[in-house]
């Protein structure tokens, strides 16, 4: 099994536009960097893997999970030397999405700007396609 890493927030994106890509998936150079810095430090994980659970006020959430090794049925992104795998449940809610990690003075999360959210929460955990 897997263990919990960080939180995510979730944002619909409706002012600017993110270009479409082959990839189920894509990585800010931010993203990059911060999974690269998580992974070195735990050297017997091979991955982060994204998942989608029902919970939160508006239905979904993501979940993000140190992976010791790939299902048959999750999806590969591999992009600048990093890997992350996506549970089958998740893949759909996640095509043409942008992964992004984002530092305040309050906070520090990885971002998913997923243009096929139809509705957020509040707080920005939980969403709905």
């Amino acid at each position: 099994m897997s263990a919990s890493i960080v939180r995510a927030t979730v944002r619909a994106v409706n002012k600017r536009k993110i270009l479409p890509t082959r990839a189920a998936l894509t990585l800010t150079p931010a993203a990059v960097n911060k999974i690269r810095l998580l992974l070195q430090d735990k050297p017997e994980y091979i991955a982060l893997k994204v998942g989608v659970r029902t919970r939160g006020c508006n239905g979904l959430t993501y979940t993000l999970d140190y992976t010791k090794d790939k299902d048959k049925s999750d999806e590969e992104v591999l992009q600048d030397g990093v890997r992350v795998f996506i549970e089958k449940k998740a893949q759909l809610t996640l095509l043409g999405t942008e992964m992004d990690f984002v530092e305040s003075k309050l906070s520090s999360e990885f971002v998913f700007n997923n243009p096929n959210i139809k509705g957020t929460c509040g707080c920005g955990e939980s969403f709905n396609i």
